[in-house]
């Protein structure tokens, strides 16, 4: 029989049951204890009406209690929805009414939360994990109630096409947009990325996302199906760089996998020089471009490590790498070289399409496709996309299916592909195209830039409307570090054309974030809209 999630965990609980599977403060939950509290759950779950197939809610931060909400919630044959702690309840009930939610796995931090979205709920809802609540329209069971319930596996099945999990993202509209996950697809990049980056029971995994974030499912599941161990990062680690330096050094971590602004606090604020991370052997990235001078400096700074640049949008996890060296870096310089994201990931194919859906010919720029194994099945409730985000093509073994990715990209000379922005991060000005991603990229090869973010504006006051949009600068530069705006704009004009000069520069301390640390670009451009 194909596997599943939960027989992945049943597999390594079978060969290291007193081996800790996750880590949190201190506190660690072997492999054993893992499948018999994700066991306990799933029977209280089953008790409570939850079918194959149904939705569970997570409304968690860090614990190791995050690893029992997953496994239950799937060893009872549900999907889970990973809810962002800190997304107002509006929207959490937005996800919630959409996917019909009524149970949930909840934390004693968020039971305020958990009650204000029950309030706007019309129906009885079921939360596990807290007791925290008041009555009403919630039924609790705390994890004490849960433990009494047998650990026995739940006599169900789970199919290769059952969903797994839903994860939600805004989109470019800031409508949330659920990407649906199958244990096919799960698995396939569990197995993949396990094998790519060599994990084995001797590894110590970091996990910094949130569990909303899809880089998590690294840490979840490839570390699970090899036995090895996941050391959950929390807040206070995660906002203090020089403590979260020393819990690598603490913990051994030997495998690093987050967005590159981790990275690159890291390296300016986390006291690198006073620490031991040399258990480090891999430094893996992704979800972001990272900036060369930071990448270049970091790679000096651990030299026994390996890093990996992973390239994939959370709708297919992750379909192409490339191992980075530093002479990679010497060749990213020309501004003529995009970004390296390498070549696809073993099991998967990758083509670069024009607009008319022919491929392009090397160095030629086109939209990225992915065909892939690991690829969502679509997104919830959005059947009437399929049609537009899938494109099919006739091969031997009948049509098949590619999700377009909307980012440009090229295969160069070295016959890797390289990333050239979104599409929609193109814009014309006075009839030129302008990548905007490519402004960001010379914008950042300044020695006193440490972040920039660029957005297509509404005309400055002065401009006429024929000229189209303004592109503006949002630059974050090193501490006690004064630029002067005209500076920065001759320094583009040295690398860009006229036409692709920012006309405006704004410095700022720091920038709107999502909860995953990438720039917030829709918050960017509502600080933009007139009042």
């Amino acid at each position: 029989m194909a596997p599943v999630l939960p027989s992945l965990l049943g597999d390594s609980a079978q060969r290291f049951a007193d081996k800790p599977a996750f880590r949190f403060a201190a506190t660690d939950l072997s492999y054993g204890n893992l499948v018999q509290r994700s066991n306990q759950l799933a029977y209280g779950l089953r008790t409570d009406g939850i079918q194959t197939g149904d939705l569970v809610g997570v409304l968690m931060g860090k614990s190791v209690d995050n690893a029992v909400a997953v496994f239950g919630i799937m060893a009872a044959g549900a999907a889970y929805v990973p809810l962002d702690p800190s997304a107002p309840v509006a929207r959490l009930e937005q996800i919630a009414e959409s996917c019909n939610l009524s149970h949930f796995v909840v934390d004693d931090e968020r039971a305020g939360k958990m009650a204000k979205l029950a309030d706007k709920l019309s129906r009885t809802c079921h939360v596990y994990g807290t007791t925290a609540l008041d009555g009403g329209s919630v039924v609790t069971a705390g994890w004490e109630q849960v433990a009494t319930n047998p650990t026995t596996t739940p006599n169900h099945t789970v199919g290769q096409d059952d969903l797994a999990y839903i994860i939600f993202t805004s989109g470019s509209t800031g409508t949330p947009k659920g990407i649906m996950h199958t244990h096919g697809s799960a698995v396939a990049y569990a197995d993949m990325a396990a094998k790519l980056y060599d994990v084995t029971p001797e590894d110590r995994l970091s996990n910094f996302p949130p569990l909303h974030f899809d880089q998590s499912t690294f840490d979840f599941f490839s570390s699970t199906l090899a036995g090895a161990t996941t050391v959950m990062i929390g807040k206070e680690h995660q906002l203090v760089p020089a403590s979260l330096s020393k819990l690598i050094e603490d913990e051994r971590l030997t495998i690093w996998y987050s967005v590159p602004r981790a990275l690159v606090q890291l390296l300016l604020y986390g006291a690198l020089e006073e620490r031991d991370c040399s258990s480090l052997r891999w430094v893996v990235y992704g979800g972001e471009p990272f900036p060369l001078k930071h990448l270049d400096a970091l790679m000096a700074r651990w030299p026994n490590a390996r890093f990996s640049n992973c390239y994939g949008p959370a709708e297919t996890n992750q379909c192409t790498y490339h191992h980075f060296h530093r002479t990679d870096i010497d060749a990213a310089t020309d501004t003529e070289t995009g970004m390296p994201i390498g070549v696809a990931c073993p099991g998967m194919e990758t083509l670069v399409l024009d607009r008319d859906d022919n491929p392009v010919t090397d160095g030629e720029i086109g939209e990225l496709v992915v065909n892939s194994p690991t690829t969502m099945k679509g997104y919830w409730g959005r059947e009437d996309l399929q049609d537009k985000i899938f494109h099919q093509r006739p091969a031997d073994d009948g049509l098949r299916r590619y999700y377009r990715t909307g980012d440009l990209a090229r295969v160069n000379q070295a016959g890797l592909l390289e990333f050239l922005g979104r599409r929609d991060r193109q814009i014309k000005i006075r009839g030129f195209r302008v990548e905007l991603d490519e402004v960001e990229s010379v914008l950042l090869t300044h020695n006193d830039v440490s972040e920039v973010a660029v957005l297509a504006t509404s005309p400055a006051g002065d401009a006429g409307d024929d000229d189209g949009p303004t592109i503006t600068a949002y630059v974050a530069t090193g501490p006690e570090v004064t630029i002067d705006p005209a500076k920065l704009q001759r320094h583009c004009a040295t690398r860009l054309p006229r036409y692709a000069v920012p006309g405006r520069v704004h410095f700022v301390d720091d920038f709107p974030r999502t909860t995953s640390g990438k720039i917030d670009y829709l918050a960017l451009a509502k600080q933009e809209e007139p009042a």
